[in-house]
């Protein structure tokens, strides 16, 4: 019991490259440094001042299949990994926040010569023609199987066959290896270099790096307690990122219409009406209009500043993880 009750929290993240970058930035702007005792080559870490988290640097692939196996409780990966390698993901793990990096679309992508070719409806002639003229099935190249298979049976598309593609998927229609590619993009731009266009209904999945847990891991008390102060420094950076304080010197008689109008804004006044001072929390997109409204309800003094971390009451990535590890049978 008590080998059990001592198991770390697994956070698995990329090993390399952009992603790794953009997941070690992540974390430390929420005050979880990331340390390697042996440096970048070291493929196990610790997070600087949180006892019981161990940190696995893996590929892409890799922390798709421990969330799946229940040997990461967290990690970083893409949506369209999940949804690609997880059989009925949203059974298996819990997307909790998208991070706003690693942003690709899955996208079903034809020869530019096909002008009369737009939609995945037209894709049903296409294959007809090639079961008539040529006496097969009209070839799919793909490193998507399973995400290309549900797509296609939700277009109704059943005569074609997938052609895995393990190099360049891209170039499959001009070496004569499939007619059509199931591809993810970034800019379309190498889609274009290769002479292929994108359907008009062909983006399959929008996907971007999220930050994912496992509803298969072991999750202990000392799991729970570690993903408790995790998730609430994560939820807390990011609070303070899309949030600005405002505040205003303003006369008693005024500050509770002002706090009204700011309200109508999305604002909050966190600690209640306290004029002659008033201090709002206002969603960084209507910090201006705020302002305004502030001046016209005889405010003056009016400041602003960025915040570095926000401690809501309610913690909404906690309480999303929660629910579905009390909901589970």
């Amino acid at each position: 019991m008590s080998a059990r009750m001592s198991a770390p929290l697994v956070i698995a993240v990329p090993s390399k490259g952009r992603l790794q970058e953009n997941a070690a930035a992540f974390f430390a702007r929420a005050g979880l440094a990331f340390q390697q005792s042996r440096g970048a080559r070291d493929y196990h870490g610790i997070i600087a001042g949180l006892p019981g988290v161990v940190v696995k640097f893996l590929s892409a692939s890799e922390i798709t299949t421990q969330l799946a196996t229940g040997q990461a409780h967290l990690g970083i990966t893409g949506e369209d990994l999940v949804r690609e390698q997880v059989e009925d993901a949203d059974r298996v793990v819990t997307m909790l926040t998208p991070l706003g990096f690693g942003q690709a679309n899955v996208v079903v992508a034809v020869p530019q010569a096909w002008i009369d070719v737009r939609t995945m409806s037209d894709l049903d002639e296409v294959a007809v023609d090639l079961r008539v003229r040529h006496g097969r099935k009209m070839r799919v190249a793909t490193k998507y199987v399973n995400l290309t298979r549900r797509f296609f049976a939700e277009h109704g598309l059943a005569d074609y066959r997938i052609v895995e593609s393990l190099g360049a998927t891209e170039g499959a229609p001009a070496a004569g290896a499939a007619e059509i590619v199931v591809d993810i993009t970034t800019t379309g731009a190498t889609l274009v270099a290769n002479a292929l266009k994108v359907l008009d209904d062909g983006v399959m999945l929008r996907s971007e790096a999220n930050l994912v847990a496992s509803l298969r891991a072991d999750w202990t008390p000392e799991a729970r307690a570690a993903a408790r102060t995790i998730l609430g420094r994560i939820a807390a950076e990011e609070e303070a990122r899309t949030t600005r304080e405002v505040r205003a010197r303003i006369a008693s008689d005024a500050a509770e219409a002002a706090i009204a109008a700011a309200e109508g804004l999305g604002a909050r006044a966190p600690y209640g009406i306290t004029a002659p001072e008033v201090v709002l929390h206002c969603p960084k997109a209507e910090v201006f209009a705020l302002v305004d409204a502030l001046v016209a309800s005889g405010g003056a003094d009016v400041t602003v500043r960025s915040l570095d971390y926000v401690f809501r009451s309610e913690n909404p990535l906690l309480a999303r993880l929660e629910a579905r590890l009390d909901g589970q049978a």
